[in-house]
């Protein structure tokens, strides 16, 4: 691998380039126009330090800055003998290497015209597929989409401000006011990256890994419209790219191994867990031992972060594709969903009941056994719980024909165990629509085998009954302790 890239760093150039006349012709009629910048831009958030990564080099070139007259309008492909186009694609791609000043709308205001315009015109050419581009002009093009989407993200909303981090769903998203240029530019290589004309083998050695390492680090943006340009490119370069794939799906699993244990916080989990989705639909079976260590190591972890409601459709369309992909970990999926069940926030309860009724619709019988005791212990003090949301979403479980059939085949341990918590709802609960679904749902397993519902009252009762004797026999006790203490003349320690 060292090797490799030793060689890929000092790469000798292509023969078609050395013979291009069209790339001849540009450099010969452009020596005195600045080099176009090098994709070596570092992406991280302005608040968060590079991890001690050393600052670039004096001679690393940058986005270009315009000064006055730089930047002049050039006619559009259509206006162009064929055989001029890929130079007038390359001057495009120079003018599009100036990263303009959106903050100030009034200022550049003629160069963001022109660059905007610069920038249609390249996406058209591309789309239209009017010649295959040599490989000079694909690697000029990537080195142009780096310098304008390779940058500094502006600091989250929680960072840097003094005030306590907020919750996320509340935070108002913040858009990019380079967007009507950004948006171009991602266009841009998404056309690239889809077209047909498109070579892997020549686009791989610009579309490497530390591209989509810096693609990734992107997702960070609080902006949602990257956020879903960046979902759909990474999508079809994990689709077209087959030598990146592993790394991609690696690359993927550190986000998520700092989100969950280190940050808690990143904009990108949404859009990242819907490309997995995908990915996951896509496994060969018999499922390699490589994604089912995924699953425990970082899917169902995803379930422990406060802010799992933000992603948490996304995350549960994955979790259910392995379990219909591979139906022996339907055990390990439910009881990961156990392990990281919540024990005070009501409202992820009832995210994790209906991710639960999802996974069961896709159990088969012999898996819904090996867990079903640890399972219907936690449902039933769902069923029990004073929140009335969290109640009636483990009570809407018996609606679902596939899980009442499992339930039913299994009754005779299933029953028991939750029999408690239904009496204690027709006795005890605050909520009237929680009363009316328990005395259904147990109407069900009455109709279901009278003689175990008989049973399983018989024994309540006996317990209720020891129970209460259990209580009678404790204040019996405490109130000859209290005569015990009186006689011996210490009245005031008798509790009144």
């Amino acid at each position: 691998m060292f090797k490799k890239i030793m060689k890929g760093g000092h790469k000798k150039p292509s023969k078609s380039d050395a013979s291009d006349p069209v790339s001849a012709a540009f450099v010969a009629a452009n020596r005195n126009l600045p080099a176009l910048p090098s994709p070596n831009v570092v992406v991280n958030h302005a608040s968060r330090g590079t991890g001690g990564a050393a600052p670039p080099s004096s001679g690393t070139a940058m986005p270009l800055v315009p000064t006055p007259g730089a930047m002049e309008p050039l006619p559009p492909f259509r206006d162009t003998p064929v055989a001029d186009r890929q130079n007038l694609f390359l001057r495009k791609l120079h003018i599009c290497c100036y990263v303009l000043d959106f903050s100030d709308t009034l200022k550049n205001v003629r160069e963001k015209e022109i660059k905007r315009q610069a920038l249609m015109d390249l996406v058209d050419f591309i789309q239209s597929g009017s010649g295959k581009m040599s490989e000079h002009c694909q690697e000029e093009m990537i080195r142009m989409i780096s310098v304008n989407i390779f940058r500094c993200l502006p600091p989250a909303s929680h960072e840097n401000t003094g005030q306590e981090p907020t919750d996320p769903e509340e935070e108002e998203p913040s858009m990019d006011p380079t967007w009507p240029h950004l948006q171009l530019v991602y266009e841009l290589l998404l056309r690239y990256v889809v077209s047909s004309d498109t070579d892997t083998k020549i686009a791989k050695r610009y579309i490497d890994h530390s591209f989509v390492l810096k693609l990734l680090d992107l997702f960070d943006t609080e902006d949602p419209r990257e956020r879903e340009y960046l979902k759909t490119i990474l999508h079809r370069i994990y689709g077209k790219f087959m030598v990146h794939r592993p790394f991609i799906r690696k690359a993927i699993n550190n986000i998520f191994y700092r989100f969950i244990y280190e940050t808690e916080r990143h904009s990108g989990i949404g859009e990242l867990l819907e490309i997995l989705g995908s990915i996951i639909n896509g496994f060969a079976l018999p499922m390699k031992e490589e994604h089912k260590l995924f699953l425990v190591r970082a899917l169902l972890p995803l379930h422990k972060p406060k802010s799992v409601s933000m992603y948490h459709q996304q995350l549960s369309y994955c979790i259910t594709q392995f379990v219909e992909k591979d139906f022996k970990l339907a055990d390990t999926v439910i009881r990961g969903l156990l392990k990281y069940w919540p024990l005070t926030n009501c409202q992820k309860e009832v995210l994790f009941l209906g991710e639960l009724e999802e996974v069961l619709e896709v159990t088969q019988a012999a898996e819904f056994q090996k867990c079903m005791v640890p399972l219907f212990r936690q449902i039933s003090r769902c069923l029990n719980s004073s929140h009335f949301q969290v109640a009636e979403r483990a009570l809407f479980l018996w609606n679902n024909e596939h899980i009442v059939s499992l339930i039913a085949q299994n009754r005779t341990v299933v029953l028991p165990i939750i029999f408690e918590a239904f009496e204690k709802n027709i006795s005890n609960h605050w909520n009237q629509a929680v009363h009316g679904l328990t005395v259904n749902v147990r109407k069900m397993f009455l109709e279901m085998d009278a003689e175990l519902f008989e049973e399983c009252q018989r024994q309540h009762a006996e317990k209720e009954a020891k129970a209460k004797d259990v209580e009678e026999q404790r204040e019996l006790n405490w109130k000859r302790l209290e005569d015990a203490a009186a006689q011996n003349g210490f009245e005031d320690m008798v509790l009144t």
